[in-house]
């Protein structure tokens, strides 16, 4: 979920290409331009992060790659777009995850299913949330355990904030509410940017956004990160533990940004495409450049793609019920 967390990859785009791609299938390689859509404007993290991985696995494409920008309804326009494309391999999509794992839920109506209308290809990249507050919240509450003494406490000062209702963060925030057994006020930004200024102020006491958001904060101290999200400790804050470990087992969440094509994409071309981002991936640039910002490539096949989506829309489907959250059509 790049654009909601901004993580600010401009400096990505500039890095050079890797190494040249060796095809495995000569008959998979597409014999025209093919253009790779983003549902966000340019110059945002989505697109610049699309940009990024465009030109790394350019080598692979020799007819020729481009970003092509289809702004509007938070993505669903260019789900919309890549769904009705031919399957020839022409046209892929590149999107965080919730357009894919969250609007199902949200939506009272749908214009796709992500099941359905899209072919995976590969996840790019991942990260998890940090949980962290702000010095809205006693210095004494260093630890997860603390903080949830502290909220059950001061019931009118514990709120979280998020980059946007109905985010990823904002459904983070409601499960560690849920499973701590307390009430946590909701307080939805335009953006992880001024979310995190007002925790930074003290104005909000504590929010979920990406390592990635959070590391440039915490030399500081004024912003502490209590625990992160993901199912093992992210090697950009080692010493930080999960919520598992810090008895919420339950509460687990990772952002990812991932590569689609047209339902009913024959699988050598998706093949082929997926192999040219694993070959990107292994680049010691791709690696440093994603690193910056908390952001670790995710390994695996087309098949292991679509067994994590099916997972994480089981995942939030209740989450979000429980939420009451209906997002605006």
């Amino acid at each position: 979920m790049i654009t909601r967390r901004n993580f600010q990859l401009a400096s990505l785009a500039a890095l050079p290409l890797s190494a040249p791609f060796v095809a495995g299938t000569a008959l998979a390689q597409p014999t025209k331009i093919t253009r790779v859509v983003v549902g966000f404007p340019a110059g945002g993290g989505s697109d610049v992060a699309a940009r990024a991985l465009v030109s790394r696995i350019l080598p692979a494409y020799p007819a020729g790659l481009f970003v092509e920008n289809k702004p509007g309804a938070g993505a669903r326009l260019a789900v919309d777009q890549v769904k009705a494309s031919a399957p020839d391999g022409m046209t892929m999509l590149f999107t965080p995850d919730f357009p894919i794992t969250i609007y199902p839920h949200s939506f009272r109506k749908l214009s796709y299913d992500p099941l359905a209308d899209l072919t995976p290809v590969a996840v790019v990249a991942r990260t998890p949330l940090a949980f962290v507050v702000g010095p809205a919240v006693p210095e004494r509450v260093k630890t997860v355990a603390d903080f949830v003494a502290w909220a059950k406490a001061n019931p009118m000062q514990a709120a979280f904030s998020s980059s946007a209702a109905g985010a990823t963060p904002h459904f983070a925030g409601v499960m560690f509410a849920r499973a701590a057994g307390v009430e946590l006020l909701h307080v939805p930004y335009k953006g992880g940017a001024p979310a995190m200024q007002d925790m930074l102020g003290g104005q909000i006491a504590s929010g979920f956004p990406g390592v990635g958001e959070a590391l440039p904060h915490l030399a500081g101290g004024k912003l502490r990160v209590l625990a992160t999200t993901g199912a093992q400790r992210t090697p950009f804050l080692p010493d930080v533990p999960t919520m598992a470990e810090s008895g919420y087992r339950d509460v687990v969440a990772e952002v990812w940004v991932g590569v689609f094509m047209p339902p009913r994409t024959p699988a050598e071309i998706v093949n082929y495409a997926a192999t040219a981002i694993a070959e990107a991936q292994k680049t010691p640039d791709f690696q440093q450049a994603f690193g910056k910002f908390a952001m670790e490539p995710v390994t695996g096949t087309p098949e292991s793609f679509g067994r994590r989506i099916r997972a994480d829309l089981a995942a939030w489907g209740p989450i979000i019920k429980a939420s009451g959250f209906a997002a605006e059509e």
